[in-house]
C-alpha cells in the first residue's frame, strides 16, 4: 500500500492511508487475529458473512429491478435514524445577583 505526501502534509496522508487501510480490511483483519479463532467458529463466522453478502446483493439487485424501494438518504448533519446529534444543555448563567 502506498501514500503520496503532497506538500509535507503528513496528516492529509495518515487521513488517507487508514481510508486506504479500511477498505482493505486491514482494521477488521487485525482485530480478529487477536485472539485465536476455533476453526468451528471460523466456519460459522465466513457462513454468516456469505449469508449477509448475498443478501445484500439481492436488495440491491431488488432495488435495481423496482421491486424494492429504495432507502431513504439521511440529511446532511443529523446524527443515527435522522435526529439531529445531542447537545449539552447550556450551563449555569451567573447573573449580577449571584456574582460575588
Amino acid at each position: 500500500m502506498q501514500v503520496l505526501v503532497r506538500d509535507n502534509n503528513v496528516e492529509q496522508a495518515l487521513r488517507v492511508l487508514k481510508k486506504k487501510m479500511q477498505r482493505e480490511g486491514v482494521f477488521r483483519e487485525m482485530k480478529r487475529r487477536r485472539f485465536y479463532e476455533k476453526p468451528s467458529e471460523k466456519t460459522t463466522r465466513e457462513k454468516a458473512e456469505a449469508v449477509r453478502r448475498s443478501r445484500k446483493l439481492a436488495r440491491k439487485k431488488a432495488v435495481r429491478d423496482g421491486l424494492v424501494a429504495a432507502p431513504r438518504k439521511r440529511a446532511a448533519g443529523l446524527g443515527k435514524g435522522g435526529l439531529p446529534p445531542r447537545t449539552r444543555p447550556p450551563g449555569r448563567i451567573m447573573t449580577q445577583e449571584m456574582a460575588p
